[in-house]
This record gives structure tokens, sequence and C-alpha cells, in this order.
């Protein structure tokens, strides 16, 4: 899914890749565990306290990929919950002050949870909403802080 985002692609990078922005925008992260000076790092791993509901969990990322101002990708995980994230970006096409922000989410077809099991169906469905709310509060942040 993509969104276009009334913003340069800097501006964006910065809301993705700067922990002080992260917790101001994603609504879910509450405080980096573990602050780093060196933040975007590929194959650091990054501890954020979140919120998963009312639910205080513990969120892993481990980079995989960094390339300032184009791709940003990690592997997330919270409790049972794993998938890969790929953020990517690139000028919006006819406006050089517009960027498209795309989210790719890959998750396990199903996924177990305390007495039973999420299908695909159930997973598509959480992975959807999850990828709608960020590209949202990116937006949103970004055209409204710049």
């Amino acid at each position: 899914m993509s969104t276009a985002v009334g913003a340069d692609p800097g501006r964006v990078w910065r809301a993705l890749s700067a922990p002080e922005e992260l917790i101001r925008w994603d609504e879910q992260l509450e405080a980096l565990l573990d602050p780093a000076e060196d933040y975007l790092q590929t194959g650091q791993q990054i501890r954020w306290r979140c919120r998963l509901g009312s639910i205080a969990v513990v969120l892993r990322q481990s980079l995989l990929e960094v390339v300032p101002r184009e791709r940003l990708r990690y592997i997330t995980q919270m409790g049972l919950f794993r998938f890969d994230e790929t953020f990517t970006l690139g000028r919006e096409a006819g406006d050089p002050h517009r960027t498209r922000l795309q989210l790719k989410l890959v998750a396990a077809n199903s996924i177990p949870v305390v007495g039973g099991l999420l299908d695909r169906f159930a997973v598509r469905r959480l992975a959807t909403r999850l990828i709608d709310s960020k590209l949202r509060a990116i937006q949103k942040w970004c055209e409204s802080h710049p």
C-alpha cells in the first residue's frame, strides 16, 4: 500500500528514522529502550516499549536495510507477531514537493495465539489495518510538522 505525503522525501525520512519523531506519530510506541547513538545501522537490534491495545509489550526490530531517503527495511517482532516491514520513498510523479511512501508488510499465513490460530484472512486484515494506520499517521505528522 502507498500514499502521497505533502512533504519532501527528506522530511518523510526524518519521520521514519528519528526516534524522537517516531514516538510522536506512532501511537503504539512509548519509548526507545536501548537508546543508540547510531540508531540506523544495518544489523542493529532495536527495542521499544509499546502498547498493543491496553497491553504493554516490547517491540523488537532488526534492521535489514537502510538506504537514506529511499528505503528502510526491518523485521519486527511483537510477542508472537513477526513480520518484515519495508518503507520505500520516492518523489510523487509530477510534484517534486510530495513523496510517494510505500509500506510493504510480509507476514506468515497463520499466527499462533493463545487458544488458537489466526488464519491467513485474519492475518491479512490485521496487516492491512496496520499498514493503513501507519501510512495515515506518517502522512498526518509530516504534513502538520514541516
